[in-house]
């Protein structure tokens, strides 16, 4: 800020304004009680916004030199009600930044009208410094005027760019070193429960969507972005880790029905703040809080809203209040992916479209938490009809929602056996929400599994790239060229969702499978029993399985994993669908040689709509049979020719 005159200064930055003149502070044209110190505090921390304020400068700027003895706790104090003042959070500050063991600093834009900052015109200032002699004629007023009009557009440009006016600094940087992608790290819990902790987690998720759906830039997911969880890392490293350009940071307090929210952008490389925000609405209007948010974000990156853009934002609906609260917990119970809370998911689900016939997205969600009790052991009979009607009401309800469609895209390729169709649903789901992680992999499965595999697999790229810390992305990525054959990459998937984590068994169930199917069988015997007890296989089935093999070698184990499978299916014969569900004996008869056996299996998979039934086109295990024209028809019948 200019010294040369301060009897008229006023500062503006978000809500608030600092006259100085008066020495008052306002927010909205509304004064703010502050008292002296922390007044002064905040006038040197705007004279030097976007710069460190040591301890040692507040300290000769605010406090005597006699009262030493009681900076330190005076300066806390201090800033304590001044961040009182401004509703600013030293965890996740807006305006002032704390600097471990440096000072502060004033991170928010700073505005200053014309007003504010009287300036000498650039004429006066030339002519202050030429000599007498040489003001007159015209050839000198012509270059004078020249030279104010440079000197006037420097100064003008330098005060842009010093104050930030307009946003022109955030503008700048974000151009130098543009946004194409970006995360937003779990919000911070600020209500003091530990209860909230699923609405927290939700205004995270919500929030991700919110900015997916804009499409302006790659969004990481929300499994990649929750392992920064309470982590203390530099944004610099976290940034790095994700590959983003940018994050977002912020905090979530409710008091009831009322719900503040505060978010900030920062440029990861430089760990630059380049915009903050604070949202205060009743929970009715937390969707709309959310699409404002995001909104907000995007304006911060590319300036200006496409129309596409605008209309997505149009589309947020109030939503009944405790309607949103059961879809955070049926969504906060969802993502822990098992059979108990999948069942509290449900319930959690149901209570919400029951407080809210017209929510989509809860019916979306619904389905979603139906169909995932298959891969818990659910028979699929049992879970078709509902997974399918919650499909389709949410889409009947929100044509526009990504959600629905790949929901009802699941729906089509499982239940329908109608590829085409859900094709077309999960490329709606990913034209409506490029970011949708589960959009791109569904989407590269069915590729891979019509024989498309170039195409699936740049789709499943695009999944890791949306969700890079993900270890169920990695794996998928890895059963996904398994099944296209590219078996070293594969186990390089396998291996790297392992190192993200160690415990996420249904890689060693993928490494197992790659190694039966390059002749490896000892390999594959040991992580196929790291697979089994991690999954919970009795310890007499593992151990019968384990004497097959070491007197037998892989056909002896085969032959007694069919063994297993016949009796469990014989003594289950209400399930449709298990590990060793009918497309399970119809592959191990396929392995052993046993061809009429194998068709007939398979024939029986295809009655029963088994869920697998779309593998049979690429499985290696069925490559002994896949010249018989009974298997061929099969194909035929199924739309997989």
């Amino acid at each position: 800020m200019s010294a040369r005159d301060t009897s008229s200064k006023r500062v503006q930055f978000g809500v608030f304004e600092l006259d100085l003149q008066r020495a008052e502070l306002r927010k909205q044209g509304v004064k703010v009680k502050l008292q002296e110190q922390p007044l002064k505090v905040l006038q040197l921390l705007l004279q030097n916004a976007g710069q460190i304020v040591t301890r040692e400068q507040l300290r000769h700027h605010v406090w005597p030199a006699n009262t030493f003895v009681e900076f330190d706790q005076g300066l806390y104090s201090a800033m304590a009600r001044l961040r009182d003042a401004l509703g600013d959070s030293p965890d996740s500050p807006r305006y002032i930044e704390t600097v471990a063991r440096h000072g502060y600093r004033f991170i928010a834009p700073v505005f200053s009208p014309p007003d504010a900052l009287p300036v000498p015109s650039s004429h006066d200032l030339l002519q202050e410094h030429l000599p007498a002699a040489s003001k007159r004629g015209p050839a000198f007023r012509f270059v004078v005027s020249l030279l104010a009009g440079l000197a006037g557009g420097a100064l003008l440009l330098t005060s842009i760019l010093a104050f930030n006016l307009g946003g022109a600094r955030s503008w700048l940087q974000s151009r130098t070193h543009p946004i194409r992608s970006i995360a937003v790290l779990p919000l911070e819990n600020l209500s003091g429960d530990a209860e909230q902790e699923y609405f927290v987690d939700g205004m995270t998720d919500e929030l991700i969507t919110g900015l997916a759906k804009l499409g302006s830039v790659r969004v990481v997911s929300r499994t990649s972005v929750m392992r920064f969880k309470k982590v203390s890392k530099p944004v610099a490293d976290i940034g790095r880790e994700l590959n983003v350009d940018a994050l977002v940071e912020g905090t979530v307090e409710r008091v009831g029905s009322h719900v503040r929210i505060r978010v900030q952008l920062v440029h990861a490389d430089a760990d630059q703040h380049l915009w903050a925000q604070t949202y205060d609405r009743d929970l009715r209007d937390t969707l709309l809080l959310q699409s404002e948010a995001a909104g907000d974000i995007v304006r911060e990156i590319q300036r200006n809203l496409t129309p596409p853009q605008r209309r997505r934002l149009a589309t947020a609906r109030l939503v009944d209040p405790e309607a949103y609260e059961a879809y955070l917990k049926g969504l906060y119970f969802s993502n822990k992916r098992s059979a108990q809370n999948f069942q509290r998911a449900i319930s959690y689900f149901e209570q919400a479209v029951a407080k809210d016939p017209g929510y989509a997205l809860a019916y979306s969600g619904l389905s979603d938490a139906v169909f995932g009790q298959v891969f818990t052991g659910t028979p699929v009979q049992k879970i078709r009809e509902k997974t399918k009607s919650t499909a389709m009401k949410a889409v009947a309800l929100d044509p526009s929602l990504s959600e629905a469609h790949n929901s009802v895209g699941g729906v089509r390729e499982f239940f329908d056996w109608d590829w085409a169709a859900a094709e077309t649903e999960y490329l709606r789901a990913i034209e409506l929400n490029d970011n949708s992680v589960v959009a791109h992999q569904d989407y590269a499965q069915i590729l891979i599994l019509q024989g498309r595999v170039d195409q699936g697999l740049a789709e499943a790229q695009r999944s890791q790239e949306l969700d890079p810390l993900s270890a169920f992305i990695r794996s998928t990525y890895c059963m996904d060229l398994m099944l296209a054959r590219r078996y070293e990459k594969a186990r390089q998937k396998c291996q790297e969702a392992l190192e993200l984590d160690p415990q996420y068994y249904h890689a060693d169930c993928h490494l197992a499978q790659i190694d039966e199917s390059t002749g490896k069988y000892d390999q594959s015997f040991a992580e196929f029993e790291k697979c089994a007890i991690a999954a919970g296989e009795p310890p007499a089935r593992l151990a019968a399985m384990k004497q097959s093999f070491q007197r037998g070698g892989i056909k002896a184990l085969w032959r007694k994993q069919l063994e297993l499978s016949l009796e469990q299916n014989i003594s289950n014969k209400d399930r449709y669908y298990d590990v060793e569900d009918t497309y399970q004996v119809a592959a191990l008869y396929s392995l052993l040689g046993e061809p009429d056996s194998a068709i007939a299996w398979l024939q029986k998979a295809y009655n029963d709509r088994s869920i697998l039934f779309d593998w049979v086109r690429v499985d290696p295990s069925f490559d002994s049979i896949r010249s018989d024209s009974r298997f061929v028809e099969l194909l035929r019948r199924a739309n997989l020719n």
